[in-house]
């Protein structure tokens, strides 16, 4: 038995409403961080309610079907509300669901979305000035059909009373993250452990897009200047060297990163440089200023208060929360040919703040 770090932990009920061809794999992974936490815990931490969107039950886009265990109105008493969608999720928001959508937030209900049951949170109007994760290959299309909304890249977004998370496995990370924050790191490993997850996701974590989705007029300009910004993480580069190394103009540089990543060469660099520290603070046991120093940060103070802006937590938090198990003890140097332009190599897509 692993047991919540809370002496008298409250029961939270979650519910799951299902439009038509919603993706299996996403809910599930939901619904089984749930179930797993009840279980190793032998107490009730978890309880869940499904309801189909078209009042009887929804297919799967892999044409199966899950029993519903309640009705619209039995949403009500759910502390999370999960629009899980899938393929065709269009066709899938009617204009009832929106409807009810619209009501639970006007009653104070929180509302989540799984993989593209973002698009119906989008179409409700309820995520307008919110920050929300979607699947990367509906991005686009909802950036320019709600400007109101702040669409991310990450993996899985919560801000304020709106949960999101991308599709296939995302929600797994997603519930994990919150069990670890309702009960403690022990039985959120304790999950992962059972699901033989080697690697738990955060909402710092991106998703990982396929390049030709994005590749147009100066994008082998944009992957010289992310691979310098990567090769140059101790002594950052000026943003004037990295675009007179790429062959473009400050302003080109800019525009490049605002057209492809929604977020400034400034923006990308810090993150670049912070999610090191993350990868430091994890999988080493050098001293917090050794990390600053090898991230590029002048002070530790500076370090700190960027770290907690993007993480929401200081660096020395993130250890004792546990980000250090697995720690390999070793030192920590700084990257080799550091302000040397890299190889036009291809690279991996690289990392923002949306």
């Amino acid at each position: 038995m692993v047991a919540s770090s809370i002496p008298d932990p409250k029961v939270r009920h979650f519910g799951f409403l299902l439009l038509e061809n919603y993706s299996m794999i996403a809910f599930t992974n939901a619904v089984e961080v749930l179930r797993m936490a009840n279980l190793l815990s032998r107490q009730p931490l978890y309880t869940w309610t499904v309801v189909s969107a078209n009042g009887s039950q929804s297919a799967a886009s892999n044409g199966l079907t899950v029993a519903d265990s309640g009705d619209l109105q039995s949403l009500d008493a759910c502390d999370l509300v999960f629009v899980c969608g899938g393929v065709e999720v269009q066709k899938a928001i009617s204009d009832s669901v929106v409807q009810d959508l619209r009501r639970r937030v006007a009653r104070g209900q929180a509302l989540g979305a799984l993989c593209t049951g973002t698009h119906a949170l989008a179409a409700a109007g309820v995520l307008d000035g919110y920050r929300c994760a979607v699947h990367w290959e509906n991005l686009v299309a909802l950036r320019e059909s709600h400007p109101k909304v702040h669409f991310a890249l990450e993996v899985f977004v919560i801000d304020r009373e709106r949960v999101t998370a991308s599709g296939g496995i995302a929600p797994l990370h997603l519930m994990i993250h919150m069990v670890r924050a309702h009960h403690g790191n022990k039985l959120a490993m304790a999950i992962s452990e059972q699901f033989i997850v080697d690697r738990v996701r955060d909402q710092s974590d991106q998703q990982k897009l396929p390049q030709p989705e994005f590749v147009g007029p100066g994008y082998e300009h944009l992957v010289e200047a992310a691979e310098l910004m990567s090769a140059n993480i101790e002594e950052p580069l000026t943003l004037s060297e990295i675009a007179d190394a790429a062959g473009i103009s400050l302003r080109q540089l800019e525009r490049l990163f605002h057209r492809y990543y929604n977020v400034t060469p400034a923006q990308h660099y810090l993150t670049l440089r912070l999610r090191r520290a993350r990868e430091l603070l994890s999988h080493t046991s050098a001293p917090i200023m050794q990390i600053t120093v090898a991230c590029g940060f002048q002070t530790a103070s500076h370090f700190c208060k960027a770290y907690r802006a993007l993480f929401g937590h200081s660096p020395s938090e993130h250890r004792r929360q546990g980000g250090s198990q697995g720690l390999v003890h070793v030192g920590v140097s700084a990257d080799t040919g550091a302000r040397r332009p890299p190889s036009r190599a291809a690279v991996s897509m690289p990392m923002y703040v949306s």
